[in-house]
Parts: structure tokens; C-alpha cells; sequence
């Protein structure tokens, strides 16, 4: 194929199509996420001691073993792209293998402070459920879909890795990195906005 039918890279960056698709797709769902801390800071300012309360009932320590969890697996991702451009198969499925439990943790850690909240009837149409927690599950719901929606990629790529010819696509891994820092990114602006920015002393600890 002449290199003027070659639709690999767009003739003018010299950067992959797939890349530019992403970075549009990002600044679509930064447009969503902005929306969310938009409208989360307006009716925080105007409803504090009702965002404050429920703030206080979250579990920060929880929040933060997920943020350790998040930024691990940034790590790991940069990690597995790294090997992956210099043929090394064997680290690639290491570390990709790791950024996949890393989303795995993510997600098991949710579970178990969405279990607590739905113990204590903190879930949509139960008394003590308030405008708080409907952005707090809205927001970190939404946010959870993105880890699922990357693992699943991550999870066929890794899987094509054991085959004879491996995944020979290290751009692709690249282009799926961001998307995940992304990811990774929106919960660095999440767990401080719901977790630490509203101390409220009224309430008795967090569930």
C-alpha cells in the first residue's frame, strides 16, 4: 500500500488515529465529570450542613486504600506499555495482569462501602437517603462503570497475550492507557470532594 493510502496516522500530527479518538472521547466525559462537580459545588454551597453530614458518614480510610489502588495501577499500566514496545512479553502480562486486580480491588473496595450505606438505608428512597447521597452514588457509580468498561479490553488484551502471536499492538495498550489515567485522574478530584472538603463534627464516625 503507498504510503498515500495509509491511514494509520493522521498526515499532519503523525499521531495515531486511535489517539486522537481518545483525546476526544476524554474531553467528551471531562465535559460529563465537570458537570457532576459543577452542580455538586452549587448545591454543596447552598445545602451545607445536609452535605456535610452526609460526608461524614462516608469512610475516608476506604476512599484512600482505593486511591493507593488507583494510582498503583497507573504505575502498572505505564509499566506494561513500557515492555510491551520492547517486545517483552513476560512483563507485559505481569504488569498488565496487575493493573486488572488493581481494577478488581478498586471495585471489591466499593462493594463493600456500598454494602455498609445500603446497611444503614443510605441508598435512593430510604429515610435518611439525602441530596448528598444521590451525587455520591451518582458520581462514584459513574466513575465505577469507567473501571469496568476499562478492564474489559484490558482483560482481552491480556488473555491474547498467551497466544502464539501474542498482542503486537503496543499502541493500542497506549491508547487504552489513557483512558485508565483518566480514569485515575477523575477519582484524584472524586475522593477529596466527597470524602475530605466537608468536615462536619455533628455526626458519630463513618460507616
Amino acid at each position: 500500500m503507498s504510503s498515500a493510502l495509509n491511514l494509520s496516522h493522521e498526515p499532519v500530527t503523525k499521531i495515531p488515529h486511535g489517539k486522537l479518538v481518545m483525546w476526544a472521547f476524554l474531553a467528551s466525559e471531562l465535559m460529563f465529570f465537570s458537570g457532576f462537580f459543577g452542580a455538586f459545588i452549587v448545591l454543596r454551597n447552598a445545602n451545607y450542613d445536609t452535605f456535610g453530614q452526609g460526608s461524614a458518614l462516608l469512610s475516608w480510610p476506604l476512599a484512600l486504600v482505593n486511591t493507593f489502588i488507583l494510582i498503583g495501577s497507573s504505575l502498572t499500566m505505564a509499566m506494561c506499555i513500557y515492555h510491551l514496545e520492547r517486545k517483552n512479553n513476560r512483563f507485559f502480562q505481569l504488569f498488565l495482569g496487575l493493573t486488572i486486580l488493581g481494577g478488581f480491588g478498586f471495585l471489591i473496595v466499593k462493594f463493600i462501602e456500598y454494602s455498609s450505606k445500603f446497611e444503614h438505608g443510605l441508598f435512593p428512597g430510604q429515610e435518611h437517603h439525602t441530596l448528598f447521597f444521590s451525587f455520591y452514588f451518582m458520581m462514584t457509580g459513574f466513575h465505577a462503570i469507567h473501571v469496568i468498561a476499562g478492564m474489559i479490553p484490558m482483560s482481552f488484551m491480556w488473555f491474547k497475550s498467551f497466544t502464539k502471536k501474542g498482542y503486537p499492538y503496543p499502541v493500542k495498550v497506549e491508547t487504552l492507557g489513557l483512558y485508565w489515567h483518566f480514569v485515575d485522574l477523575m477519582w484524584i478530584f472524586i475522593f477529596p470532594a466527597l470524602y475530605l472538603m466537608i468536615p462536619y463534627h455533628g455526626a458519630i464516625g463513618g460507616h
